[in-house]
């Protein structure tokens, strides 16, 4: 069958890597075709297969990424177990391309609204580009200039981000600058990069064109198409060109074309032999085994400028949590933890005119990086709304209007619980958009949930919110606040058990300082064991 490709769109190499794997472990034949609708189906995976036609007896399971063609995983396994089998290939696979999907989302986001972040990036870019093929190709292009006599050497290196070849080095006579197109259909670097094959090309004496020697070598036979620009009017001998992919192969795996060396004219004359192309061959091999290296490098530096990256984002968000202290004429205790570097859950606490004190929590609907910008986003907006005289609800109404494009356009949601206390008064204000854990607790009493009149944000357009009051025992009562990280790791037998051991956990220590009291919810929660985080995990506890 032939091979076509899906415009605008490839698959992730990381759910290509995860069916080799599973390949190599089990021996089963996995295919995975893309079902654009309306159009015949195309092979994507794997590459290297004779895919024929879907057949007949084989079991199918549909995936619909957000951002692709719906895709038809198949597998060709007779086995009882192959239905079970294939579920789990299909699940894997969404989640591959779902991840690989808010990665590239968040990484836009990340540029488009930390300055400090892009300055980062572009010092980290500046100094990487000290380790790249550029030195070493050069000295590589002159030595064999040198010995093969060509009046130009040039080094073209693919670049899978954008599928273009770009020219790392060059010496001798001017050329091409590039970059090109891989599927160019005028380039013969282009040509040669796509069919894997060496060219030997003699030019007739023609005015030379911008590129017209790796861009579009022009043979004796003549050029069809628009010309061209010129870029001199001199004319030269007939030009001899030598151009030859340069191919990699890795220990494990089918070698693969990662450039182009070329060598254009000959300083005597004559043109360049089987031999002078057996010979760069050999030399390109040498380069590809260089050029890889140099990828791995970049790789290398480039996860490790991520984890830096995160690592600052981490305390950056964590310097937007208030610190306890300027809270005067109340106990409090909270902390936060991100289920990975940076996280979707915070918390925030106001100091209000006649002793009030204001205390909001919300939660994210995912984590991570998209989780965090949300975060920023809500905790500066609760700043500037609760320091005014807004009631609860209004905050929310206030809060709201700021957040709703940001959390419709990367389809997430925001719980939110916000309370004002009022030890003097005696009562607790409150208004809760969507969050579930949010109690009163009693000293030796029950805990009293203050229930969500409301849904959370980005949930539905509802922009004006519900307030609620209960009264407040200076000296008796707690506020805990917490979000679904902490009970749902606590839940082993069930979801609403993690919520059941918070509150015994609380009211059979309400007599112990609060700092302990948070210290013990979350040293509990991580003696359950678990190797995966599964959300961020944050809790509160107020007593006045």
């Amino acid at each position: 069958m032939r091979r076509e490709a899906v415009p605008g769109w490839t698959l992730p190499e990381a759910v290509r890597e995860a069916l080799d794997d599973f390949r190599r472990e089990f021996g089963w034949d996995v295919h995975i075709w893309a079902a654009p609708n309306g159009a015949r189906r195309v092979h994507l995976y794997p590459r290297d297969a004779a895919a024929g036609d879907m057949r007949p007896d084989s079991l199918v399971r549909a995936v619909s990424p957000r951002d692709g063609p719906p895709l038809e995983i198949e597998l060709r396994a007779p086995s009882p177990l192959a239905p079970q089998v294939l579920a789990f290939l299909a699940a894997t696979v969404d989640r591959i391309l779902a991840f690989d999907r808010e990665v590239r989302f968040f990484t836009r986001e990340l540029v488009e609204r930390y300055e400090e972040i892009n300055l980062l990036y572009s010092i980290s870019e500046t100094l990487g580009s000290i380790l790249t093929l550029k030195d070493a190709a050069r000295a590589i292009l002159g030595e064999v200039s040198d010995v093969m006599g060509a009046r130009r050497a040039a080094l073209w290196v693919y670049e899978p981000e954008d599928a273009h070849l770009h020219l790392v080095a060059a010496v001798g006579e001017e050329g091409l600058q590039g970059p090109l197109a891989a599927d160019d259909a005028q380039a013969v670097t282009a040509r040669v990069f796509r069919e894997r094959t060496p060219l030997i090309l003699d030019r007739e004496p023609v005015p030379e064109y911008a590129g017209a020697d790796e861009g579009g070598a022009q043979p004796k036979a003549g050029r069809k198409g628009p010309r061209r620009a010129p870029r001199r009017t001199r004319t030269r001998e007939s030009d001899s060109f030598l151009s030859v992919p340069i191919r990699y192969s890795p220990p494990q795996g089918e070698p693969r074309t990662v450039g182009v060396v070329n060598l254009i004219g000959r300083r005597n004359g004559g043109r360049f032999t089987p031999a002078d192309q057996k010979l760069l061959s050999a030399i390109a091999s040498q380069i590809g085994a260089a050029i890889e290296n140099s990828r791995l490098v970049r790789e290398s530096l480039r996860r490790e400028r991520i984890s830096r990256e995160m690592e600052l984002a981490h305390d950056l968000q964590m310097k937007l949590l208030p610190s306890l202290e300027h809270i005067g004429g109340a106990e409090i205790a909270a902390r936060c933890e991100p289920a990975e570097l940076v996280g979707g859950d915070f918390y925030q606490l106001f100091r209000l005119a006649g002793g009030r004190i204001g205390v909001m929590i919300g939660d994210v609907s995912t984590h991570g990086f998209g989780a965090a910008l949300i975060m920023a986003l809500a905790t500066s907006a609760a700043g500037i709304y609760a320091h005014s005289d807004a009631t609860p609800a209004e905050v929310l109404s206030h809060m709201h209007a700021a957040l709703i494009d940001e959390l419709e356009s990367t389809e997430m949601y925001l719980t939110l619980f916000y309370g004002v206390l009022d030890p003097a008064a005696g009562e607790l204000v409150y208004a809760n958009a969507g969050h579930p854990h949010a109690f009163r607790v009693r000293r030796g009493g029950p805990a009293v949930r203050l229930a969500a009149a409301d849904p959370p944000f980005a949930i539905t357009s509802e922009r004006e919110y519900h307030q609620a009051r209960t009264t407040w025992a200076a000296g008796e009562d707690m506020l805990l606040l917490f979000t679904d990280g902490l009970s749902d790791a606590l839940a082993t037998e069930g979801r609403n058990q993690g919520e059941r051991r918070v509150l015994d956990e609380v009211r059979r220590t309400d007599d112990a300082p609060l700092r302990a009291i948070v210290d013990r919810l979350f040293a509990l929660a991580a003696e359950v064991g678990r190797e995966v985080r599964g959300d961020d995990r944050t809790a509160i506890l107020i007593r006045t």
